[in-house]
């Protein structure tokens, strides 16, 4: 089996096209609560390029930071940047304790999108399944998604990748939006047949290539967050 390489998926291409449809920085395509959105782009943007400076354990920096913290920012960085452009959908992403989970808005509290363990990759993965999620898949608990855990049985976990192929698609383009490397998640470790054979990460990949070829097909949330990330994140993106 050949290794797939998700960095060099022509992710310029997608920025180029995004940024390109957006006539000012605040007019996000597909976007009609953008105008009630006050995002200030080049702050974010100076914000993470100041993050993306920081080296774990160097002496010379001001506060000597760990890959731990340094994570912990860049997800503290996340969290703002989503639940500010997002702020008119009633949702925002929760750093979580433990494992990941979507709970619905109620009367008196916004949705919540809560990750695992602070990680910035679940934060990623969730808010793009959330993305995917229609409007009335948003007004279920984990938007009513099937999931069997790890030790699933081959027919299990060939349903699990089938239905991971799209959201597993996004997450890999805001990763890779984000210049962070992007690997599938087949989550089931204790698998007790042969996975060699899975055609998933191959289905990713091509999913993914699909949505740089044919970007009008992305949902409409996560091409809001793409655009965004291309003009805050993406290197090739003049400030």
């Amino acid at each position: 089996m050949s290794v797939i390489y998700f960095s060099k998926l022509p992710l310029f291409k997608l920025a180029h096209h995004l940024t390109h449809q957006v006539v000012a920085p605040l007019s996000l395509p597909n976007s009609p609560d953008s105008r009630s959105t006050s995002l200030d782009l080049q702050a974010f943007r100076q914000q993470w390029q100041q993050l993306q400076q920081l080296t774990p354990n160097d002496p010379n920096q001001s506060i000597p930071s760990s890959a731990e913290s340094i994570e912990a920012l860049q997800v503290d960085w996340l969290i703002d940047l989503f639940n500010t452009l997002f702020t008119a959908k009633n949702v925002r992403l929760v750093r979580g304790e433990s494992e990941p989970e979507y709970f619905p808005a109620t009367e008196t509290a916004p949705a919540r999108i809560e990750f695992a363990h602070g990680f910035f990759q679940s934060a990623l993965h969730e808010i793009s399944h959330w993305s995917l999620a229609g409007k009335h898949r948003r007004t279920l608990p984990d938007f009513g998604y099937w999931y069997a855990p790890d030790g699933r049985t081959e027919a299990q976990q060939q349903a699990f990748e089938q239905v991971e192929i799209k959201p597993q698609a996004i997450e890999c383009l805001l990763s890779l939006m984000c210049g962070r490397n992007f690997r599938v998640s087949q989550d089931n470790l204790h698998a007790d047949f042969d996975t060699s054979q899975s055609t998933f990460e191959q289905d990713v990949y091509n999913q993914a290539k699909f949505y740089i070829d044919a970007p009008q097909n992305l949902p409409t949330d996560a091409k809001t967050l793409l655009t965004v990330l291309a003009f805050v994140c993406h290197d090739t993106i003049d400030s």
